[in-house]
């Protein structure tokens, strides 16, 4: 008899990193937008600054969606490969990436579990980038959030958060690769076979 079989999620892999990159570049134009309209409050600029900002609102609503379903997609396969039901239980590790302050701690764990699942324990350094990628994930969102209650013209804080997020983008294209690839070579673990006397 036959296990379950993995089919790795390439084609929403490839969705979610191109969608992650136009989303990116969008965020440059709409930041930039912004800072013009705060310093010259013009009609011209808070009509750039709309448009820029809810194209960016579009993509990053699309963006998010591909992510999560491909996350979803992972999760379950990360479960028939380690035979672990836990992975694919539950909306929490969905839920918890809106949470706030939640969404700062626990999805990069979830993340991880699936990561550790994908690749049977020997994760290694794939650890490390997904490490890396949360933490500048994380300071991107920090230091927007500060900038725009301290310093909302502040050319070089919109520079390095522009730069943060350009650097989350590209780590997480890797992540999303690097999980993908993991379940495309992946052996699921096999159910052990029920003596005939327990059936």
């Amino acid at each position: 008899m036959t296990g379950p079989t993995v089919r790795a999620p390439w084609i929403l892999a490839h969705c979610t990193q191109g969608a992650i990159a136009v989303a990116a570049v969008a965020d440059v134009f709409r930041a930039t937008a912004l800072r013009a309209r705060t310093v010259h409050p013009t009609t011209a600029a808070r009509h750039t600054s709309g448009t820029t900002s809810m194209v960016f609102v579009y993509l990053t609503t699309v963006t998010v969606v591909l992510f999560l379903v491909w996350f979803t997609r992972s999760r379950r396969n990360a479960q028939v490969i380690s035979g672990d039901a836990t992975l694919a239980s539950g909306a929490w590790p969905v839920v918890a990436w809106f949470v706030p302050f939640v969404n700062l701690v626990l999805p990069r764990r979830f993340v991880l579990d699936v990561l550790r699942a994908s690749a049977a324990g020997k994760a290694g350094r794939d650890e490390i980038l997904v490490n890396v990628w949360w933490g500048v994930w994380v300071a991107h969102a920090l230091l927007g959030a500060v900038g725009q209650m301290t310093a909302p013209t502040s050319l070089p804080l919109l520079v390095l958060g522009e730069v943060l997020m350009f650097a989350a983008g590209i780590l997480v294209i890797q992540v999303i690769q690097r999980v993908t690839t993991l379940q495309a070579s992946a052996h699921p673990v096999q159910p052990s076979p029920v003596p005939i006397g327990h059936r």
